[in-house]
């Protein structure tokens, strides 16, 4: 009886949470080109949260006319609905003018919060809770942090129009490069506000990648921004905690408002390293998340499984150490293939292993689904897709390999910048829909985590199966110009999904009854 009303109190945590609680949980990682084993430049990420939504957008070029304005649209991301702008988390933005994927007939169109001039042309690119990849090549992922001195700005008029989501989609929509992109979002919000949390964003292009951190400031008017580069031949990770340090003036390899050091200081927040240096982290209180390890870990993880010759210590003295460095040089160079493993990653073979705790689910399962007072692991039950972002002048155009829901169940289908097949867009959480490939997944995964140690091994050889034959399609179609390209991926996406309706039904006969289940 006393478990069962420690059930029910669990439930009714899960009832209450926060904004935090819901958003703060995605890991991005970021592969520079002299890190990659083939050239390529990735990023990646994770877009966990209960009850975000499923779908990645294509959203096409266009041109406007001259002296038009483009709408910002407000995001639940942020800091949860908004329903007097009809925001809300699934779809989470209804915005027929943008494209086709957010057309949903019968849902009311979400409200904007403000406007910006447009711009005569803007170019093609992928979108979702947060922006992916355009077609230039330029990519990103988002992480969602906290400042204790400051955890959420709410959305109110008069203060800050954007959000980190909306930021992204205007760099997708009007850059080419990295740089670019990063002093337009600085740009933004310095002229146009913040609201919502800290936030850390990986941005890359073709040749380079940065690290991009942001904070509201409590007026709401501007905010505060810094970025740094990634060091070429180093991979990098974030994990719902900011990472920069020492902000330093005068370096071409940081850029930020240089008004940042004196807002620092006005605001009563700066705070200075044992070197003397102004420190980003510190000046933020980027404490850790509801346990001591919930994002350090991951980082830990992440570094300590690209580069195990460094022998980083899983443990250290205070959320505020520096002691992971911001970036490492893999032992060696890392494929599309291993930054996959790393979003199927829950610390196997380590003291941490999710699958052997307290929370962990039946027969084995690496699944917390419980508010948990332990190690997140990159790994988790509350995802809504992962993907990994790639750029390589050997490809036709840029691929995203894009895994619904979470990825240990789910292989990752490489797309292009175009119109995704109708399987692979407007998935609604609250409405079934069988022809959906998020609903399918959905099915596989309720069956196998049941039964994890007796399903899974099936699950894996199907995940594998699908991976190998689509990096083997990427690979021989190097030579096809950009629609062949894209058609062919989309082909072979179609068939990935019909492969995992066969797979459902495979695994409901051959475990019809508990057979094979001891």
């Amino acid at each position: 009886m006393k478990k069962f009303f420690a059930t029910i109190a669990a439930g009714l945590t899960a009832l209450t949470l926060t904004t935090a609680d819901v958003h703060a949980a995605c890991t991005i990682v970021l592969v520079t080109k002299g890190a990659s084993a083939d050239g390529s430049v990735m990023v990646a990420h994770s877009d966990d949260g209960f009850g975000g939504d499923t779908n990645v957008v294509f959203v096409p070029a266009k041109n406007h006319p001259k002296g038009s304005f483009r709408p910002v649209y407000p995001s639940s991301a942020a800091c949860g609905v908004m329903p007097e702008y009809n925001c809300y988390d699934v779809p989470h933005l209804v915005a027929p003018e943008r494209g086709d994927g957010y057309t949903f007939p019968g849902e009311p169109l979400t409200k904007p919060v403000g406007y910006i001039p447009q711009v005569e042309h803007t170019f093609a690119y992928l979108d979702g809770n947060y922006s992916v990849v355009n077609e230039h090549g330029l990519m990103l992922g988002e992480c969602t942090d906290t400042s204790a001195h400051l955890r959420e700005v709410p959305y109110q008029a008069g203060g800050g129009i954007f959000y980190s989501s909306e930021l992204g989609a205007v760099a997708l929509e009007r850059c080419k490069t990295a740089r670019e992109a990063i002093e337009l979002m600085g740009a933004l919000i310095d002229e146009y506000g913040l609201y919502g949390t800290a936030e850390t964003l990986f941005v890359a292009d073709r040749d380079e990648g940065w690290i991009f951190e942001m904070q509201p400031v409590p007026s709401g008017k501007g905010g505060l921004w810094i970025a740094e580069k990634i060091p070429d031949g180093h991979f990098a990770i974030a994990a719902n905690q900011l990472r920069i340090r020492a902000i330093r003036e005068n370096d071409p390899n940081q850029i930020f408002n240089p008004n940042l050091p004196q807002t620092l200081e006005e605001l009563g927040w700066a705070t200075y390293d044992a070197a003397g240096n102004l420190d980003w982290v510190l000046s933020l209180h980027a404490d850790e998340y509801i346990h001591p390890y919930y994002s350090m870990r991951r980082v830990w993880r992440g570094l300590s499984t690209v580069a195990p010759s460094l022998n980083l210590s899983p443990t250290v003295n205070d959320w505020d150490s520096d002691y992971y460095p911001l970036s490492v040089r893999p032992d060696k160079k890392l494929t599309v293939a291993d930054v996959m493993s790393l979003y199927r990653d829950y610390y196997q073979g380590t003291d941490f292993d999710k699958s052997d705790s307290n929370f962990s689910g039946l027969y084995a399962s690496p699944y917390h689904y419980r508010r948990e007072n332990a190690e997140r692991s990159i790994l988790s039950s509350k995802t809504s897709f992962s993907y990994i972002a790639q750029v390589n002048d050997k490809f036709p155009a840029p691929i995203c390999w894009l895994s619904t829901n979470t990825a240990l169940e789910n292989p990752f289908v490489p797309f292009t910048v175009a119109k995704l097949p109708a399987a692979y867009t407007h998935a609604l959480r609250k409405t079934y829909d069988a022809s959906k490939m998020f609903w399918v997944s959905n099915q596989i995964m309720a069956v196998t985590q049941g039964f994890y140690g007796v399903f899974a091994p099936t699950v894996a050889e199907s995940v594998r199966q699908a991976e190998e034959n689509s990096l083997r399609l990427v690979e021989s179609s190097r030579t096809l110009p950009k629609n062949k390209f894209a058609a062919e991926l989309n082909d072979n996406a179609v068939k990935i999904f019909n492969d995992r309706k066969k797979l459902y039904e495979q695994l409901i006969v051959q475990f019809n009854g508990g057979a094979g289940i001891d």
